[in-house]
């Protein structure tokens, strides 16, 4: 009996130490934030496209962007980017799989700066 409960312990072990080790490896530097001018305008404001693409090997949830004196004049999706606190939360806090990004719109005179504040990551969940 000890010995079957040896093996399932054992590869449930390896599977926590496994997932540590890789979320160690994502920090806010495995966040890349990209900005676009798309060409278009609304009104004599550029547009531009923000990705925030995901590079950890894991999903990354409750990503905040810093952006001193964000605005826009044309209506930014809440659930995509959104004014939380003293940072903007990015995709409604949802998680934001490896190798996929958000993108978002918003218009203004000027791109602003946008680095990312923080994060959570979610290398797997046992139910």
């Amino acid at each position: 009996m000890a010995t079957i409960l040896g093996f399932l312990i054992f590869p449930t072990l390896l599977l926590h130490i496994s997932a540590a080790a890789e979320s160690q490896g994502c920090d806010l530097s495995s966040i890349q934030v990209q900005q676009n001018n798309t060409g278009a305008k609304v009104g004599s404001d550029p547009v531009f496209e923000v990705e925030v693409r995901n590079q950890c090997r894991c999903t990354v949830t409750d990503v905040f962007l810093r952006s001193e004196g964000f605005a826009s004049s044309m209506m930014v999706d809440p659930k995509l980017f959104r004014r939380e606190g003293v940072g903007y939360l990015v995709n409604d806090g949802k998680g934001i799989p490896s190798s996929l990004s958000v993108k978002f719109r918003y218009a203004w005179d000027r791109a602003f700066k946008m680095s990312i504040a923080s994060l959570q990551v979610k290398c797997w969940e046992i139910a």
